[in-house]
C-alpha cells in the first residue's frame, strides 16, 4: 500500500476513454502520435480518480437535528432509540417520489467529481419496504445513465427494522428474501447486497441468511461489521466471502486473521468516527496484519454529511496511524476492489478507464496535509476533461 509508482514530469495518453499509454515526458511525442489534442497540467499532481466504495448519498430530508443533540452529549444508539436515526431519513424517503430522490443525489455527484470522485458507491436502506426500497434502487440506476459519475448500486434492505415490523424482526427477514431480492436480482437493480450486522439490528443467523439469499440472486455479499459491538461480523464476512466489510470499529484480532485470510477488503470510515466521536478502526492493525483496508467516507446524513476523499485521508492519518501513501492507495485502488472493480479503476495503469484527478499541489502527500480546501483544479471522466 505504500508503492505508488510516482512518475515525475509524466504524461498520460487517453484513446476512447481508456489510458492508453503513461510515461515520461522525454517519450511523450513518439507515444502520442498526430493530432491529439493536449492538456497541460504544468505544476499539478494526476491521481487516479478517487473510488468512494461506501456511502449512503441518496436520502431525503435533514438531520442536523440530531448534530446538535450529539453536540449536547446525546449518543447515536439514544437518538435511535427516541426514534431518530436510520428512521427519521426512512419517514422522508417513503414520503418522496423518484424525482426528489434524484435531484440532490445528482447534485452530490455533480460535487464529488469537483473533489476527485468518480466512481461512487449508494447503498439503499433509507425506505425499508418493497416499495420504497425498489424506488431508490430504481432512482439509482437512472442516475448511472444520466450522470457522469460511475454509480454502483447497492441493496441495504436490512439496514434497520421498519417500525411496522416492531417486534417480528423475523418477518421483515422473511419480506426481504421472498420478495425484495427476487425483484432486484430479475431487474438487475442492484450489484451488491449489504446488511447491517449489529445488535439490535440484524443478528449473525439474519445477516448470513440475507446475504447467501442475495448471492443467489446475483448480488455479491457486502457487510457493515463490527461498527458497535465486536459481533463476529468479520468473521461471517470472511465465511459468506464478501467483497468487503465496513467499519470495523470494534474487530477483534480474530476477526483481522479472518478477513486477511479470506481476502475480503477491509473498509474502513475515518469521518464516521470522527463525526460521532467514535473509537476509530484499528487501520494500522489491520495494514500490518497483511489486510487490503481501503477508505470510505460513508457520506450519509446522519453520522458523515462529507464526501471529501482527501479530508477522509487527512483523519486516516493523523487518527489512524496510516501513512500518506497508504491512505491514497485505500482511497483509489483498494476502494476499486472493495466494488470488485481494481481492474478497471483505481490506478493510472494502460487499459484502465481514464478516470483522473488533477490537483494544483507541490506533492501529492500534499493531499491529506493541507486540509480543508479542495486542491482538485480539473477531473477527467472516462478520458473527459470536465468542465464545472
Amino acid at each position: 500500500m505504500r508503492d505508488l509508482g510516482v512518475i515525475a514530469d509524466a504524461g498520460v495518453l487517453c484513446r476512447e476513454g481508456a489510458i492508453a499509454w503513461v510515461g515520461p515526458m522525454t517519450a511523450w511525442e513518439e507515444a502520442r502520435g498526430a493530432d491529439v489534442p493536449e492538456f497541460d497540467a504544468g505544476g499539478m499532481v494526476a491521481f487516479p480518480g478517487f473510488v468512494d466504495s461506501h456511502t449512503h448519498a441518496m436520502f431525503a430530508g435533514s438531520r442536523d437535528m440530531e448534530f446538535a443533540l450529539r453536540a449536547e452529549g446525546a449518543t447515536y444508539q439514544q437518538i435511535a432509540e427516541r426514534g431518530g436515526g436510520i428512521l427519521t431519513t426512512v419517514r422522508a424517503v417513503r414520503s418522496a417520489s423518484k424525482r426528489d430522490l434524484k435531484r440532490p443525489t445528482a447534485g452530490f455527484l455533480g460535487e464529488m467529481l469537483r473533489h476527485g470522485t468518480t466512481t461512487v458507491e449508494i447503498k439503499s436502506g433509507y425506505g425499508l419496504s418493497v416499495e420504497a426500497e425498489l424506488r431508490m434502487l430504481e432512482a439509482m440506476r437512472e442516475l448511472s445513465e444520466e450522470e457522469v459519475a460511475t454509480v454502483v448500486p447497492t441493496f441495504l434492505g436490512a439496514h434497520a427494522l421498519p417500525p411496522e415490523f416492531t417486534g417480528d424482526r423475523g418477518g421483515y427477514v422473511r419480506l426481504i428474501i421472498d420478495e425484495m431480492l427476487p425483484y432486484i436480482g430479475r431487474k438487475h437493480l442492484a450489484v451488491f447486497c449489504d446488511v447491517f450486522c449489529e445488535r439490535g439490528y440484524f443478528s449473525i443467523e439474519e445477516s448470513e441468511q440475507i446475504l447467501n439469499e442475495g448471492r443467489r440472486w446475483g448480488l455479491a455479499p457486502k457487510l457493515h461489521a463490527e461498527e458497535l459491538s465486536p459481533l463476529g461480523g468479520a468473521q461471517l464476512a470472511a465465511r459468506v466471502k464478501a467483497v468487503s466489510a465496513d467499519h470495523l470499529e470494534q474487530i477483534t484480532d480474530e476477526g483481522i486473521r479472518a478477513l486477511c485470510d479470506a481476502h475480503v477488503v477491509a473498509t474502513v470510515l475515518p469521518g464516521v468516527s470522527f463525526n460521532l466521536n467514535h473509537p476509530h478502526a484499528p487501520a494500522r492493525r489491520m495494514i500490518d496484519a497483511g489486510c487490503a483496508v481501503a477508505i470510505a467516507s460513508d457520506f450519509n446524513p446522519g453520522s458523515c454529511m462529507s464526501y471529501s476523499m482527501p479530508l477522509m485521508m487527512t483523519i486516516a492519518c493523523t487518527q489512524m496511524r496510516m501513512t500518506p501513501e497508504e491512505a491514497l492507495t485505500a482511497c483509489t485502488l483498494n476502494g476499486a476492489a472493495a466494488l470488485g472493480m481494481s481492474d478497471k479503476v483505481g490506478s493510472i495503469e494502460v487499459g484502465k478507464r481514464a478516470d483522473i484527478a488533477l490537483a494544483e499541489i507541490p506533492d501529492y502527500r500534499f493531499l491529506a496535509y493541507h486540509f480543508g480546501t479542495n486542491h482538485i483544479r480539473r477531473t477527467i471522466k472516462n478520458g473527459v476533461l470536465l468542465e464545472f
